[in-house]
C-alpha cells in the first residue's frame, strides 16, 4: 500500500485529524484528540502502528510475519504493520478500522457526541 492511498484511507474515517508533532518525517492519526495511528510515509516498507484488542494483537501476530508489536508502543495494545505487500489490503482496512473503533469507543460520552 502506497503512502498516498494509506493517506486518502486513514483520513477517509469520520473526523480524523492528522499532526506532526514528533516531526515532518511522522504522521499521527486523531480521533477525538487520541491518537489511532502513527507512520511515517518515508519508510521503506511503510510501517503503520494501529491499536488493536490485545488477544486479537497476539493472534494476528502468530499468523502473518509482517505484523509485530507496535513499535516504541504498548506491545500489549498496539502492533505495527509492515506494508510491504504482504498482507491483504482488506486486512489492513480492516485493521484500521478497528483501531479507529478501539479508540472512539475510550473517548468520553460527551466528546463522541460531539462528533456525532
Amino acid at each position: 500500500m502506497s503512502p498516498s492511498t494509506l493517506s486518502d484511507l486513514l483520513l477517509s474515517l469520520p473526523h480524523v485529524a492528522e499532526c506532526t508533532p514528533f516531526g515532518p518525517e511522522n504522521f499521527i492519526e486523531k480521533v477525538g484528540a487520541k491518537v489511532f495511528a502513527i507512520y511515517s510515509p518515508e519508510d521503506e516498507p511503510v510501517r503503520l502502528n494501529l491499536k488493536c484488542d490485545p488477544d486479537r494483537a497476539v493472534e494476528l501476530r502468530e499468523e502473518h510475519e509482517t505484523i509485530i508489536p507496535g513499535y516504541h508502543m504498548n506491545k500489549k495494545h498496539w502492533n505495527t504493520l509492515i506494508l510491504d505487500g504482504s498482507l491483504p489490503a482488506g486486512l489492513v482496512k480492516e485493521l484500521i478500522r478497528h483501531s479507529y473503533d478501539l479508540v472512539f469507543a475510550s473517548l468520553t460520552k460527551k466528546t463522541r457526541e460531539a462528533l456525532s
